[in-house]
């Protein structure tokens, strides 16, 4: 059974880290709960931040207009977030980290009408991950969902990534939260190419020829010279890292057109046990680890399959981005 807070004013939850949905069907709705928040967040002292689809921005500057002067930092969640894999570390907790011992109120939307089918699930383990990213910390990420927009599924996502849900109707803790049960449902390959060549590497002395067949692919594809080096990058780091990390050291790699996207996979017979891996910035003072930060970086969207035989981690680059 859920219960039912109707004071729009105060969160159910007491506990340092807050992270609610936020379902919203009208612009209205949208203003109602949004404007207060950051507002409020303003008057308390604490930095805010807003990431959010470029049309979303445009109404909540509108509605606030110079009430927030520079104390809002603003950033389009349709560029910052494309690919969900790097909000975590890019966004959230390059806003949180600059503000260490304060309070801080982040609005995020990474999921809006028009996310694909193959960016969706990389965006719903985002949503899951956020719980660990961020457990135990003095902040707040509130994530709105516009319902006439996104389906039912991804409503019910929503419910399970977010322990709290608020509505126009008031605020209650979610009664179907489980996080970990989304990270599992959306653990999937995407389609195998039909006729996509495998490039077999088994030793890093095979890594130049590696990158020169990338190079070569990526062109026939259709990428221009600024996103072919992106893709060799994204291919060695990958490559690199199933020699390293692997028990055979070896992988395959794969490059095809996927619809507006030329796509890079890697696949080895490892064991991505971390689901936070290449999500969490790390300190200059560890050596490695960076790698798959960097690829996340670099690509438009990551998705990774993993089990215990074996992972494909999927690199995309959108063609035609400069």
């Amino acid at each position: 059974m859920t219960t039912t807070e109707t004071d729009t004013g105060t969160a159910p939850s007491a506990a340092p880290f807050v992270h609610p949905a936020l379902f919203y069907a009208s612009d209205d709705e949208y203003r109602a709960t949004l404007v207060p928040f950051i507002t409020d967040g303003i008057a308390g002292g604490g930095p805010v931040a807003v990431a959010v689809p470029h049309d979303r921005l445009h109404l909540l500057r509108r509605a606030l207009g110079a009430t927030t002067g520079g104390e809002v930092t603003w950033l389009d969640m349709t560029e910052v977030g494309r690919n969900p894999g790097r909000i975590i570390a890019s966004v959230l907790r390059g806003f949180a980290d600059a503000h260490p011992g304060r309070r801080v109120r982040i609005v995020g939307e990474p999921v809006w009408p028009g996310r694909t089918d193959v960016e969706y699930p990389a965006c719903a383990q985002h949503e899951a991950l956020i719980n660990q990213a961020f457990a135990g910390r003095d902040i707040t990420i509130l994530c709105p969902y516009d319902i006439t927009g996104v389906s039912s599924q991804v409503v019910a996502d929503a419910r399970a990534t977010h322990p709290e849900v608020w509505e126009a109707t008031g605020r209650h803790r979610s009664d179907l939260y489980a996080p970990d049960a989304v990270l599992d449902r959306h653990n999937r390959p995407l389609p195998d190419p039909v006729g996509a060549e495998e490039f077999t590497v088994t030793e890093p002395a095979q890594l130049p020829a590696a990158r020169r067949w990338a190079t070569s692919e990526g062109l026939r594809h259709g990428l221009d010279a600024d996103r072919v080096a992106d893709l060799e990058y994204i291919a060695t780091e990958l490559v690199t890292n199933s020699l390293v990390h692997t028990p055979e050291g070896r992988c395959g790699l794969r490059i095809w057109r996927q619809d507006d996207h030329v796509a890079c996979a890697v696949s080895d017979t490892g064991h991505l046990a971390d689901p936070l891996a290449g999500r969490i910035p790390r300190s200059a003072e560890l050596p490695g680890g960076r790698g798959l930060l960097l690829v996340h970086r670099f690509a438009d969207l990551v998705r990774v399959h993993t089990s215990p035989g074996g992972t494909t981690i999927y690199a995309l680059l959108r063609i035609g981005k400069g």
